[in-house]
């Protein structure tokens, strides 16, 4: 992978407002060539745009050149779509005639194998030797919307409105599809850029780029692969402290590898699992498709912060109560009754019969008074029980009677005023997510109001909205947690492979976590004392680096109560194990402990990100219920905690049916212990696993350790 290059948010900002275009291989045969001409035409580009061919005089009913250095004004942009192997003498063309921005269209570099890559090196050695800056290639260019500038290789068909939303796509044909529908939802754009190979320009690059730019208030992502981790933690970070939300629509969603499948913890973390710990670590909004890519961002773009999950419901339709009312309890969102004034008030303005509560249907009677859901609003707005509305209402679809139009508008018009000068915020919300057609767009940009997506898409923007607010709420409000500097931890040789269990358990004892007893036996004599000294009853368990999974070979016996069982114990396990293995180090005796929570606390390399915790539910559970809470290291004491009670068994450690509570700050500062000396190892580590943790009250003690160490 090549080093990132480092791109001015100002060398961007030239790049995408560019005075004059050429077009590199432009011909009236080439749909690419076409399409661009026309979306730079139709969208109303004043600066100069330059034909190139060689072979033909007249390109697209313009004077055509054959080559760049035979246009007589600076050129702002080239813009390449010649065959793959013309590529690089065009960019030498380009360099030559002082050209430093270029779009490359044109496919057949890395995409397609070895050779393909040996060209797109040359390219990127090319342009970083002239000081220029390329975008692609294998891309379809980009849409700047607030300035109406396009050179963008798909049909695009005006209008294309602009708004709050810059757009960053890994992908050319998605491109397309992303901006149909924020034509279809009427969702604004500042600027959208299909990526291609990022052979130059990134993709974090243009994030970063939103992130300064003025016209952009969130930022949605189509990401296939982060090529390079440590600058998306910083650019995500940087977003959410200046307020800008970032909506990313991840793909790929395979399982690890089988690098960490030795331990529990590679077969219950998958990759997807990693980049959502990731995700809501820097405050990255991750959606499941386009359109709750479109929606969530469109909702944060055009609404003001809610600072809390109170919601209150204004529908003219009891069936939408139910609906949204279901939707809101998926989300976490919160449906309060309604004060007892908001209830008195709302008697005088709707009818006799309809029932009054949150969430409020306000009849069927909207036929014959049109202004009653407003008139209900303008009460629900002052209720002090509620931190927002929604207020849900269709756009009418189809133009009325010259003689009703006006009426439309005012109570449109009437709504937009009171969105805006509402003490909270109110979310106006379609039934559907369907195409809002022309007139509707029309009556959305007269009175100002944008109509979130539906009720399903919209639900599912609003709690992604609510998650945003509060972490960056807690964000600005909550110090970070000084993280230690912490220095290697030393070793008495270079590791690798397996340590047996013995081995691990007094590593981490070492380091000060607490480890159930345990005592080497190398016969069954010595075992029997162990046992003795412990007292009754004990369990065995067999000892070699390369026998991990130990219960599947017969190499555990538990709950052995007497000398008699111990010998015969110890025979039958070195009998089973000596199959399996030519490196056993002898029986590990330990005394048997009193029943409790049993937890999983793991630590895995991820190749992207780094070192992995995931804590859950351990012992024979793990697998099997995948109650899983997972983090990116390095991790504070605090997210620890909130990692814990994130998952669906955290009502156990609080003590049920008898049991006493787990001591808790005691049990996260053994995981944070745990995670110090993982980072303390790093470079070296591969996983550490502790299955399980034995939680009992104040007891907290490590009763099976794994420690598997990278290849040398």
């Amino acid at each position: 992978m090549n080093p990132p290059v480092s791109i001015t948010t100002e060398r961007l900002r030239a790049f995408f407002h560019p005075h004059s275009i050429a077009l590199v291989g432009a011909t009236d045969r080439s749909r690419w060539s076409i399409n661009t001409y026309q979306n730079l035409k139709a969208f109303g580009y004043t600066g100069s745009i330059y034909c190139v061919n060689p072979n033909y005089e007249v390109v697209h009913g313009e004077p055509a050149v054959k080559r760049l250095g035979d246009i007589r004004e600076a050129v702002d942009l080239a813009f390449i779509m010649v065959p793959t192997r013309q590529v690089y003498p065009v960019l030498e063309e380009a360099a030559a005639a002082g050209i430093s921005n270029v779009v490359i269209l044109t496919s057949g570099f890395s995409e397609m194998g070895s050779q393909g890559q040996v060209l797109e090196q040359r390219i990127l050695d090319f342009a970083r030797q002239q000081h220029m800056i390329v975008l692609g290639p294998n891309g379809n260019g980009f849409v700047n919307v607030a300035a109406q500038i396009l050179p963008y290789g798909l049909p695009v068909q005006p209008p294309l409105v602009k708004g709050p939303v810059g757009v960053v796509l890994q992908s050319g044909a998605l491109a397309s599809s992303v901006i149909t529908l924020a034509q279809a939802r009427h969702i604004g754009l500042s600027l959208l850029v299909s990526m291609g190979n990022e052979t130059m320009i990134s993709a974090m690059d243009i994030m970063n780029y939103l992130v300064e730019d003025e016209e952009t208030r969130v930022i949605a992502v189509f990401l296939e692969t982060i090529r390079h981790p440590a600058i998306f933690k910083r650019i995500a970070q940087k977003a959410l402290e200046r307020g800008k939300p970032v909506v990313a629509l991840k793909v790929g969603r395979s399982e690890i590898s089988a690098r960490a499948a030795k331990a529990h913890t590679g077969a219950l973390v998958g990759n997807d699992a990693i980049h959502d710990a990731i995700f809501r670590q820097l405050g990255v909004i991750r959606v499941a498709s386009l359109e709750d890519l479109l929606i969530t961002a469109g909702l944060l773009g055009y609404s003001r912060p809610i600072s809390g999950r109170r919601m209150g419901l204004v529908t003219p339709s009891g069936g939408a109560c139910d609906i949204l009312a279901d939707r809101a309890g998926e989300e976490g969102i919160q449906l309060p009754d309604f004060a007892p004034t908001t209830v008195q008030r709302l008697r005088q303005v709707l009818p006799e019969f309809s029932t009054i509560h949150n969430p409020l249907d306000v009849t069927g009677y909207i036929v014959v008074d049109r202004t009653l859901q407003q008139q209900a609003l303008k009460v629900v707005i002052e209720d002090p029980h509620l931190d927002f509305i929604v207020y849900l209402s269709e756009p009418p679809r189809v133009e009325p009677p010259p003689s009703q139009l006006e009426s439309y508008l005012e109570q449109y018009k009437a709504l937009g005023e009171l969105t805006r000068r509402s003490r909270i915020p109110i979310i106006v919300m379609s039934n559907t997510s369907i195409d809002l057609p022309p007139f509707s767009r029309f009556i959305a940009d007269t009175a100002d109001i944008h109509f979130a997506g539906g009720m399903e898409h919209g639900m599912t923007a609003l709690g992604k909205a609510l998650w945003w607010y509060e972490t960056r709420q807690q964000a600005s409000i909550q110090p970070q947690e000084q993280q230690d500097v912490l220095s290697p931890l030393p070793l008495p040789a270079v590791p690798s492979g397996n340590w047996s269990e013995f081995a691990a358990r007094q590593f981490l004892q070492a380091q000060g976590i607490p480890v159930v007893p345990g005592t080497l036996a190398n016969d069954a004599e010595e075992a029997v004392r162990v046992a003795q000294s412990y007292g009754f009853p004990v369990a065995l368990k067999i000892q070699a680096p390369d026998i991990q999974h130990k219960t599947d070979l017969g190499g555990v016996l538990l709950n052995l109560a007497n000398e008699t069982q111990v010998r015969e114990g110890f025979a039958a396990i070195m009998n089973s194990a000596a199959r399996y293995s030519k490196a056993i180090e002898g029986i590990l005796v330990s005394p048997m402990r009193p029943a409790g929570i049993e937890l999983l606390v793991g630590i895995l390399h991820d190749p992207l990100w780094g070192q992995v915790l995931a804590t859950g539910l351990g012992g024979i559970w793990a697998e099997i219920f995948k109650d899983t809470s997972v983090r990116v290291l390095p991790v504070s004491k605090s997210e620890i905690r909130r990692m814990l009670f994130e998952l669906r068994g955290a009502p156990l450690l609080q003590g049920t049916r008898g049991q006493p509570p787990v001591n808790i700050e005691k049990l996260v500062d053994i995981i944070f212990r745990i995670t110090q000396i993982a980072q303390r190892l790093e470079g070296k580590l591969e996983a550490l696993e502790i299955n399980p943790l034995l939680l009992y009250g104040e007891n907290i003690e490590a009763v099976d350790v794994l420690l598997t160490w990278q290849a040398k």
